[in-house]
């Protein structure tokens, strides 16, 4: 067998994939704004935020048509200007591919299994696109500890696959509505975890707090290579 050797130096160039979570109107639909230029397959009818902006978008209304989007991304000449694939969100996503898993199969949980291993193909797939940045949005989950703290972790439908979204992801990060010194409040992602919130940056680039701009964050990962 031929030993293909392979540098760390490229990983990042290669593109960042980010995983980002926060509640209903936080933002994270805004946040593609900040991405270099972006493509936007959207699930939920959500992008009123982005009006007047002129960013491409594709419509998913069902896990064949965001396999065949994910194709053409891959293989397609004019789809290689999009430097930033931005699946709003993949909570949604999911619902539809539980949706179509219902339908399919009379038992409840064979549908939520069947739903977590599809979604799981698909998540990797787009994550790894080679050369492009993929920018994940997700809804948040809201939970208790065993001690009635709370928890905020990103959301999918299904125990199983909520539980396993955040370990596909090298950045998982939680986009919080902050009170600065002064009283005034803004959006900042939130990129190291605590006892009640979920975040992972491996690529140990970022620091606790990031302002709300990807595009800014992807350049920081990548030490300026996408410049």
């Amino acid at each position: 067998m031929a030993i293909n050797l392979k540098s760390t130096a490229t990983i990042a160039s290669s593109g960042v994939k980010v995983l980002v979570y926060g509640q209903a109107g936080s933002g994270k639909t805004t946040l593609i704004r900040t991405v270099p230029a972006p493509l936007i397959l959207s699930a939920e009818a959500g992008l009123l935020s982005l009006a007047g902006t002129d960013i491409p978008y594709v419509e998913i209304h069902s896990l064949a048509e965001l396999s065949e989007v994910g194709a053409w991304i891959a293989q397609s000449q004019e789809a290689a200007q999009y430097r930033t694939i931005c699946l709003d969100s993949i909570s949604e996503i999911a619902e539809v591919c539980l949706s179509e898993a219902k339908a399919t199969l009379k038992d409840g949980r064979a549908a939520y299994g069947e739903m977590a291993d599809q979604m799981s193909k698909v998540i990797r797939a787009y994550r790894d696109l080679p050369g492009r940045n993929v920018y994940f949005t997700a809804k948040m989950d809201k939970s208790e500890s065993d001690t009635g703290a709370r928890l905020f972790a990103p959301s999918m439908p299904g125990k199983t696959l909520t539980q396993q979204l955040p370990y596909f992801f090298d950045e998982v990060l939680a986009l919080r509505l902050v009170t600065d010194k002064d009283g005034n409040t803004g959006r900042a992602l939130m990129c190291v975890p605590d006892t009640m919130w979920t975040a992972k940056d491996r690529s140990s680039r970022l620091a606790a707090w990031e302002p709300a701009d990807l595009g800014a964050l992807f350049e920081k990962i990548a030490g300026g290579s996408q410049q």
